[in-house]
């Protein structure tokens, strides 16, 4: 007994930070793939490769040279299989990576072009809202993509460009039924109606409610893919949706719509990691220095 203390405690010793900062980097990233793996379809897929394992495992010990030269084939390629089985999640993976914080760093930016996008997302609030109350009252169906850090050039394509500034009789009569472009998504880049008509991809996520139609399922699949923020107006029940991240949040006041969607397009102005980055980059040492210059003169 003493001596297994002993060789804990001779392990432990040769243990320095390095080795700890590198498990904590691994716990983290075990942790999040577990996460990744539970929340989408992957999990079963995951119980599969685990049996696959225990075959390889069984067939070494009862040596059963057929089976275990199958199972040997199919894990010598499992990277490559995982790599195309887990293509979806692990792209997801990687754009969340890209929208994090790390990925939003700036380090210069214009109060006067932000007062001005700030002043185009407001216009495009009033008008979206303003409309979103007849087409819920009329229950008349919508679908209102607004592109954030993600591009969607892809999703443009498919539609047509209007690049229009916003204004509610222009996203009521895209909307209205039987014209031309009702039945797409309207695109929203940078404050002003790009495109519309545009074909979104449905989600594969089998937990949504059955309830909920082609348009929601659009919704969510443009969520998943990207950090887009969806407005959807149900035309069977005239409920407001938005979807982001893949997550539904049903029959939304307009108010509540309103405080949302100004708060993620129109934030307040805080001390971000850009002006912290800035700090960093010049020397307090300059400051004072010009201050006593000002002194001197």
């Amino acid at each position: 007994m003493a001596e297994l203390w002993y060789n804990i405690a001779e392990t432990f010793s040769t243990i320095n930070w390095r080795d700890v900062l590198d498990i904590l980097i691994m716990t983290f990233l075990i942790y999040q793939g577990i996460k990744l793996v539970r929340e989408t379809r992957a999990a079963q897929l995951v119980k599969g490769i685990a049996l696959l394992l225990v075959l390889y495992l069984l067939s070494e010990v009862l040596e059963m040279r057929a089976m275990q030269f199958i199972t040997q084939n199919i894990l010598q390629i499992g990277v490559l299989a995982l790599v195309i089985v887990f293509q979806p999640e692990l792209r997801r993976a990687l754009e969340q990576v890209g929208r994090s914080r790390i990925g939003k760093l700036q380090v210069f930016s214009s109060s006067v072009n932000e007062q001005e996008e700030r002043a185009k997302w407001t216009k495009f609030i009033d008008a979206l809202v303003g409309e979103a109350a007849s087409l819920s009252r009329q229950k008349i169906g919508a679908l209102v993509v607004i592109e954030q850090k993600t591009k969607l050039g892809d999703i443009i394509k498919t539609g047509t460009i209007i690049d229009s500034d916003p204004s509610a009789e222009l996203i009521g009569n895209i909307f209205f039924p039987n014209s031309p472009l009702h039945d797409g998504a309207m695109i929203v880049r940078d404050g002003r109606l790009h495109a519309a008509g545009c074909f979104l991809p449905l989600s594969d996520n089998q937990e949504i409610s059955r309830e909920l139609g082609t348009r929601h399922r659009a919704a969510l699949g443009m969520s998943e893919m990207s950090d887009a923020i969806v407005v959807v107006v149900s035309e069977e029940t005239g409920f407001i949706t938005i979807c982001r991240n893949g997550r539904l949040d049903r029959g939304l006041s307009l108010e509540r719509l309103r405080e949302y969607l100004t708060a993620e397009l129109t934030p307040e102005k805080t001390p971000d990691q850009s002006e912290r980055l800035l700090d960093r980059l010049i020397p307090k040492k300059a400051s004072s220095a010009q201050e006593d210059e000002k002194h001197e003169d």
